[in-house]
């Protein structure tokens, strides 16, 4: 299985995978809320529409949707919480 990231790129990491929507949107929300500004954020997801629920999510809160991939039916989704203005 080929990561989009390597383990050193990110901050934490959330595990969602089995988990259908909406809660790959809300727990990633939750967790980003506990972030420092500029932190990343791997989430981990089974369910095919958490990419578009993530990107969504990050359009409108000011959040960055940095990568995602599907491996094996894993979904890796790299987000960044928002900077403070």
């Amino acid at each position: 299985m080929r990561r989009i990231v390597s383990e050193n790129t990110f901050d934490q990491t959330l595990d969602v995978k089995g988990q259908k929507c909406p809660k790959p949107m809300l727990k990633t929300k939750k967790a980003l809320a506990k972030m420092e500004p500029g932190q990343t954020l791997l989430v981990l997801a089974t369910d095919p529409h958490a990419v578009r629920d993530l990107s969504q999510f990050a359009d409108q809160t000011g959040n960055k949707m940095l990568s995602s991939c599907e491996n094996d039916g894993i979904y890796e989704i790299l987000m960044q919480r928002k900077s403070e203005s």
